[in-house]
């Protein structure tokens, strides 16, 4: 299976034998759009933005914040974007649904994604999610807790054989009000807000998709089918991957450094230095190992997490040429 999708990623890419960088001047623009308002998560674009990478290629990069109304899916199929950042459930699920979306890179290698429960609701395993509701993000976020329930065949449905799923923000507040036993966190990021808001480690209990088996690839680089079929698109985002796992790694030797650039570009002004120096350090430990090719291994287990849905999975067959290493290996090489 993996050598029939690398194979069909690649046919993909290189078209009807013509050779994948195949000459010709290619539109310079490059337009990404994030999954979130700009923050640390995405320090490594910013870095190559801010360093000069993306133009020592030849790329005029824009980079677009995104937001709780922003799907990225369908910024990608409006032709608003180039590429677009996505967890691998929302990306696959899209595929599934018709919209072609392909991984090009991987610059995540681990999953920050946990759930955050209050300790004093004698939840200490997943049998105990029972009775309780749970904050769960939407826009496609919402897939591997979907996944991770069914496998544990725990409801949806709410009632005391299931779960209620509150419909989360992007925020903590579900969890600080007590509406929620428990709710959607990042490591990287919404723990951490947890805690400015005084609450201590010892009152809570956490639960890493990670450790649980569950977890699931997340903010990949995605491009669609039909673009990657152009040769001069193809080199064009050779050239962007490139610069931007040079951003990722002077980032992850430059934490402090990566959190102050990406200060300098909140137009919003909302983020803190403390707060996106935390998220970068943690970002780090994430990227870390990953040279942006995507390992068939992680992918292949995202797509068993994703089937093992029971009566409801996320996807209902082994996606086929979801992915492809053309882009990586000539970038990385």
């Amino acid at each position: 299976m993996k050598n029939l999708l690398a194979g069909a990623a690649l046919a993909l890419v290189l078209g009807a034998g013509m050779p994948a960088f195949a000459g010709g001047h290619a539109d310079n623009e490059v337009k990404l759009q994030l999954q979130w308002v700009t923050q640390a998560q995405f320090a490594g674009y910013y870095v190559a933005l801010d360093k000069g990478f993306y133009e020592e290629e030849g790329l005029s990069v824009t980079i677009l914040p995104g937001g709780p109304d922003i799907a990225p899916p369908q910024v990608l199929a409006g032709g608003g974007a180039d590429v677009m950042l996505n967890w691998m459930p929302s990306a696959l699920a899209a595929r599934e649904k018709g919209l072609p979306v392909v991984n090009i890179a991987q610059p995540f290698k681990s999953s920050g994604l946990m759930l955050t429960c209050w300790k004093d609701t004698g939840i200490t395993g997943p049998q105990d999610f029972k009775g309780k509701t749970i904050g769960v993000w939407f826009f496609g976020n919402e897939y591997p807790f979907l996944s991770w329930m069914s496998q544990e065949g725990i409801s949806t449905d709410g009632g005391d054989d299931g779960v209620t799923v509150l419909k989360q923000g992007f925020n903590v507040d579900p969890l600080l009000q007590r509406q929620a036993d428990c709710i959607s966190t990042m490591t990287y990021n919404e723990y951490g807000q947890v805690l400015d808001a005084g609450v201590s480690e010892d009152e809570l209990v956490t639960f890493k998709y990670e450790d649980m088996g569950v977890a699931t690839l997340e903010d990949g680089i995605y491009a669609l089918e039909a673009n990657l079929e152009d040769p001069a698109f193809v080199e064009k985002m050779v050239k962007f991957v490139r610069a931007s796992m040079k951003g990722w790694k002077y980032a992850e030797a430059n934490p402090e450094e990566a959190a102050e650039i990406v200060l300098d570009n909140d137009a919003t002004g909302a983020q803190t230095e403390a707060h996106q120096k935390r998220m970068m350090g943690e970002i780090a430990k994430l990227t870390a190992g990953s040279n942006g090719a995507l390992d068939p291994a992680d992918f292949q287990r995202t797509v068993d997490t994703l089937l093992a849905g029971g009566s409801d999975p996320v996807i209902t067959a082994e996606p086929q040429g979801a992915w492809t290493h053309a882009i990586t290996d000539a970038a990385l090489n």
